[in-house]
């Protein structure tokens, strides 16, 4: 992390806001190029060290892609970290409540997938869009290293926003992969051609209950871990 004096940044105006952090547009004096300025917090509530910071930080500057946000500078701040992000004019969520235009084929996901990563949270608001329509995955805060080898590692089923949340981990599953991401990817296919999003249960177990009334329920030859997930029970 380079010891940038904070008035390198010239800040415009707030952009965006959600659970691990604010965004602002800024100028970068010393490139004379628009940036984007995310606050995170350094610490959580209870004083420890922020996990979903430090793994935004780490995926951040181990992905290598067009396709991927990129990071150009980390400098401390009051209140936490400041990370310095390219900007990208638009998003696909923006981009869904007016007309939408023919985007590029976008390959962020398997590239992810390919290094050994879950996002854990894609969702239209997540997807950025620049000014020559290529779509940029962004906002790492729940991304993850996943080990499809190792059958006894367990992962949070807190992760996800609840309407492009898989059913496994609906259904309280801590054994997933990279198909909670596809999971997710399909249900914002699907909010782009209907114009709304495909599934948007107020609580989990509506949720499941949309899934199972929109798809039908799940057949237990294909699928016959179901009954042993944490929270089968909890819709019939």
């Amino acid at each position: 992390m380079e010891d940038y004096a904070p008035s390198r940044y010239k800040m415009l105006e707030k952009i965006g806001e959600g659970v691990h952090g604010c965004v602002f547009k800024a100028i970068d004096l010393q490139r004379n190029k628009e940036v984007a300025i995310k606050k995170v917090a350094l610490k959580n509530k209870f004083g420890n060290i922020a996990l979903n910071t430090l793994r935004e930080i780490k995926t951040l500057q181990l992905c290598k892609s067009e396709y991927i946000l990129g990071i150009i500078d980390i400098y401390p701040d009051l209140t936490g970290l400041s990370l310095v992000l390219e900007y990208q004019p638009d998003t696909l969520y923006n981009r869904l409540k007016n007309e939408v235009n023919p985007l590029s084929r976008q390959q962020g996901i398997a590239y992810l997938h390919d290094s050994g990563l879950m996002h854990r949270d894609i969702k239209p608001a997540n997807l950025l869009i620049s000014d020559s329509d290529m779509l940029k995955i962004a906002d790492f805060g729940l991304a993850r290293l996943y080990f499809p080898e190792d059958e006894t590692r367990l992962y949070s089923p807190q992760v996800s926003t609840r309407w492009y949340r898989a059913p496994e981990i609906l259904w309280g599953s801590q054994k997933y992969g990279t198909g909670v991401d596809m999971w997710a990817a399909g249900c914002v296919v699907a909010e782009m051609l209907r114009g709304v999003p495909l599934f948007a249960g107020t609580t989990d177990i509506e949720q499941l209950a949309i899934i199972i009334r929109t798809l039908g329920s799940p057949r237990l030859n294909q699928w016959p871990e179901l009954t042993s997930l944490p929270d089968y029970s909890k819709i019939r």
